[in-house]
């Protein structure tokens, strides 16, 4: 039996006018129309939009849109390496996670503040190598460096950027507190405190809460993936 708009949208609690858009981005296998012109969905399009959905709680929304238009394009294995991309820019997010806990360790152990040391032995880093590193654009390093947060040194002669390891651990400890959804003044006041007194406490919990927010995207992308799965291979 044909299916409505309506009862597509009320399986995921979204409007009719959405289930249409989804429709017409692709994120749909394509909907018959009856002679009168009306779209006739059916379970296969009520499965892709639950697949979507789901998709879109652990991929966000430019991979799963990107996933749902390689199946339907046909595209199965270019889908399957969207999803294998996803799931390896979360294993360097918690490899990242993993260096930034080491570093604030390290400072609990033993180091008095965050300030800049000079560089313990090789060249300075650029700041194209430091933002492959975190993952960021270089831009990011810069306005971070413009608010106060960060302070390589310049080259000599050409002024270039360059970045000791301390200035390394700096940007990991900005940019994990900028992933965990702190704005530019609550970094800055995270980081004051540690210079200030030293104390880690503030960045344990910043540390604690994102393996929270990475575990659940984990989960999240379980449910996804295996939702995917169901999709197409029951087609």
């Amino acid at each position: 039996m044909a299916l409505r708009p309506v009862d597509l949208a009320r399986a995921v609690g979204i409007s009719a006018q959405q289930v249409r858009n989804y429709e017409e981005d692709g994120l749909l296998p394509p909907v018959p129309r009856s002679a009168s012109g009306y779209r006739q969905f059916s379970e296969r399009h009520r499965e892709a939009l639950l697949t979507y959905r789901a998709l879109l709680a652990g991929y966000g929304v430019i991979a799963a849109r990107s996933i749902m238009r390689s199946v339907h394009d046909g595209d199965v294995p270019g889908a399957l390496a969207l999803v294998d991309a996803v799931h390896a820019e979360l294993h360097d997010q918690r490899r990242q996670l993993h260096q930034t806990a080491g570093a604030v360790e390290a400072l609990a152990a033993g180091a008095d503040d965050l300030g800049i040391a000079a560089a313990r032995g090789g060249p300075g880093l650029r700041v194209g190598e430091v933002a492959r590193r975190l993952g960021v654009l270089p831009s990011a390093l810069r306005t971070w460096e413009a608010y106060g947060l960060l302070a390589p040194a310049r080259e000599p002669g050409t002024s270039y950027r360059t970045y000791t390891p301390d200035d390394v651990r700096d940007a990991q400890l900005v940019n994990l507190l900028r992933q965990s959804r702190y704005g530019l003044p609550q970094v800055r006041l995270v980081l004051d405190e540690l210079r200030r007194t030293g104390s880690t406490d503030a960045l344990r919990a910043v540390l604690a809460h994102r393996r929270e927010q990475l575990t659940a995207r984990a989960l999240a992308m379980l449910d996804g993936a295996g939702r995917l799965h169901a999709y197409v291979t029951t087609g």
